[in-house]
């Protein structure tokens, strides 16, 4: 599996993102907030004390993936200083946002597991090894991105924290340019498919305050279809994405765009968000064959 290339797409795909860059809705209070300025991400690669990471850890810095992240957030304007950081976490395969030190993290184990469940070659959708692993690992910064801002801007949530912060990792994903945002929606949207596919549903897991991988995965469909329905409409052709839940998906998608626009936007420095406009001098994306719905597995 050759996780550089998918690294560099990340990046990459994280710079071309900004048209979505700020994240959506409500939690609970921040601490004591000072005068928001723009530029105020830090960021840490934790040094792993399990050798199996040790080249999980190499690549991340070789390719600068913190530090596009940090770029990517600059413009915002935040009463304090938050920090994205990758580190190991004792074999557990996560990622979260931590209120009392403002840091969101992103577990070692997480980026492994999503590496050794990348296809060994393209799939017969179109999914790509590097797509594989590019998708979720976008979708899992934007969604604790999103629990950052929930906190430092002290933003609203009507309804679940989880499924306010799935949509918004949704939104500034279709965000991207239209070749990648379909890459990338596929992506996760075959994570979900692969975790629905094994779960067994037991009474608690109806109490969490995640959503069911089966849910996730058709709310990610309807934001895509809501944003594009020329270019996911395949998602409804092959049954996929239900014709009943479809005929509400621009509903849905422009619900959360006015939330964005809303609670967000006006969090962005535009002074700070021209000046990396203009430095945004990436190649543009290799453009190929758009992955099908028919067999996202």
């Amino acid at each position: 599996m050759r996780l550089p290339k998918a690294l560099s797409a990340l990046m990459l795909a994280v710079m071309l993102a900004w048209p979505a860059l700020s994240c959506a809705a409500g939690a609970k209070a921040p601490a004591k907030a000072t005068v928001a300025k723009p530029n105020r991400v830090a960021i840490l690669y934790v040094q792993p004390t399990d050798p199996a990471h040790q080249r999980i850890y190499e690549l991340l810095r070789e390719h600068r993936v913190l530090e596009r992240f940090q770029a990517y957030l600059s413009p915002l304007r935040l009463p304090l200083t938050l920090r994205l950081r990758t580190a190991g976490c004792d074999g557990e395969d996560n990622a979260w946002y931590e209120e009392a030190d403002r840091e969101v993290t992103v577990c070692y184990e997480y980026i492994d597991a999503v590496q050794r469940n990348a296809p060994a070659q393209t799939t017969a959708a179109g999914i790509s090894p590097q797509d594989a692993v590019l998708g979720p690992g976008i979708e899992v910064f934007l969604h604790e991105i999103a629990h950052a801002l929930f906190h430092l801007l002290d933003l609203p949530i009507l309804g679940r924290e989880e499924d306010a912060a799935d949509q918004i990792a949704a939104y500034m994903m279709l965000q991207l340019d239209r070749d990648m945002a379909r890459r990338t929606v596929a992506a996760v949207a075959r994570m979900y498919r692969r975790e629905a596919s094994s779960q067994t549903v037991a009474q608690e897991d109806l109490a969490d305050v995640h959503g069911l991988s089966g849910q996730r995965l058709y709310n990610l469909l309807c934001m895509a279809y809501g944003d594009d329905p020329e270019l996911f409409a395949d998602a409804v052709a092959i049954g996929r994405l239900p014709k009943e839940r479809a005929e509400g998906c621009i509903d849905e998608y422009l619900q959360v765009e006015h939330a964005f626009n809303q609670l967000i936007r006006p969090h962005i420095d535009q002074a700070v968000k021209r000046k990396l406009d203009r430095a945004r001098l990436l190649a543009p994306t290799t453009q190929r064959q758009a992955p099908s719905w028919t067999k996202v597995q």
